[in-house]
Parts: structure tokens; C-alpha cells; sequence
């Protein structure tokens, strides 16, 4: 899996570091003053604290500090209650969108029916939609580790045939331990079918 995280990953991030600490509202705020964002989302500009408190006061609604660390902190006007539930729904959501890539394996033998095929395929296909990564691997014994490289690939590329859903290629083919893998990922283009070459 890359190292650099997406803007789903980077935006849970930063809602699971804002939730471990409990936001201070009202009284609870320390600085003498702060940035004050109104219920409206409409920047009140910079105001000392009673002026900020009394604000959301008149309105019925509490002042939170939703950003401490900036200097001012900015402290937003808003219902406490419904300002939590509003930010449980985004991390949850950005949550839900910071799904761990793992690279699946299947592994076929020179052998394998068509049935098994299929259905090893199909397996792929739905990790492939997951967005996980598939390693294919031929898995030799015997004698059939002496077989011709081309042969071998045409074993690899049997079940590849039958991935229904749109794949690329992640690593090409090359020799492992107990035989040759091809490594897949999704792709948002065309299916790519298998090409041809020696086995490295």
C-alpha cells in the first residue's frame, strides 16, 4: 500500500485526533479572546471573550472551541449538542472512506478445473471491487516446476481471463518461491488483458 495517505484518510485523521480531547465551550474557554465563527458560519471577526460569550448567550446557543491551537482559537456559535452529532456524522463518514488496502492471494496449480477457476475468479473480482490487491500464484510441484515459462503463464492467465471486474497490472509476472505470481489491482479503465513475455 502507498505510504502517502488519501484526503479521505488525511480528513479521518484529523476528526479522530479533534475527538480525543472534549472541546471547551462556554466558561470552560481560557483565552482572554477568540475567533468567533456565528451559527450562520459567518466569520465575526476576532472578539475578547465576554463579548463572544454574551453573543451566544442572546442567541440560546453555546460557544465552543473548535480550534484551540490557533492563536486567537476560534470558537464557534452553535447548539452543543447538535455541533457533537454533526461532527460524529463526519467522522464516521470520513471513516467509512479510509478503508485498509490489503493484498489478497489466490493460488491455482497446473491442474486446477474450470470450475475452480471460475470460481477463485470471482472471489477476485469481489476483492478487486473492495479495492483490495490480488496476487495469483502457480503454485508448481515436481516435475512441473521444469516446465516451459510460456506454459506456466498461459496457467497464470487462464484465471485472469475470467476476472470480471476492471483490473491492472501491479506486478508483472515473475518467479516465486513455490512458483510464478502475477500481482493485480482495480483499475477504472478498460480490463487489461494479460501480455505476453517470458516469465523473469
Amino acid at each position: 500500500m502507498s505510504e502517502s495517505k488519501s484526503g479521505q484518510e488525511v480528513l479521518y485523521l484529523l476528526f479522530l485526533s479533534d475527538t480525543k480531547l472534549r472541546e471547551r465551550i462556554n466558561n470552560q474557554i481560557r483565552a482572554s479572546e477568540v475567533r468567533v465563527i456565528s451559527n450562520e458560519g459567518v466569520n465575526l471577526g476576532v472578539l475578547n471573550i465576554k463579548e463572544a460569550l454574551a453573543q451566544a448567550s442572546a442567541l440560546g446557543l453555546d460557544l465552543i472551541e473548535i480550534s484551540p491551537n490557533t492563536n486567537p482559537p476560534i470558537a464557534k456559535i452553535a447548539e452543543y449538542g447538535k455541533y457533537k452529532y454533526e461532527q460524529n456524522k463526519k467522522l464516521k463518514k470520513a471513516k467509512a472512506g479510509s478503508k485498509t488496502t490489503e493484498t489478497k492471494s489466490i493460488q491455482i496449480k497446473i491442474g486446477t478445473g474450470d470450475n475452480d477457476l471460475a470460481l477463485k475468479a470471482r472471489k477476485a473480482s469481489e476483492w478487486l471491487k473492495e479495492g483490495h490487491r490480488i496476487k495469483v500464484e502457480l503454485f508448481l510441484s515436481g516435475r512441473s516446476k521444469y516446465m516451459p515459462d510460456a506454459f506456466l503463464k498461459e496457467r497464470l492467465d487462464r484465471v485472469l481471463h475470467l476476472i470480471t471486474e476492471n483490473y491492472k497490472i501491479a506486478e508483472d509476472y515473475k518467479k516465486g518461491p513455490k512458483g510464478p505470481t502475477i500481482t493485480i489491482e482495480k483499475d477504472k479503465g478498460i480490463i487489461t488483458p494479460p501480455i505476453s513475455k517470458n516469465i523473469e
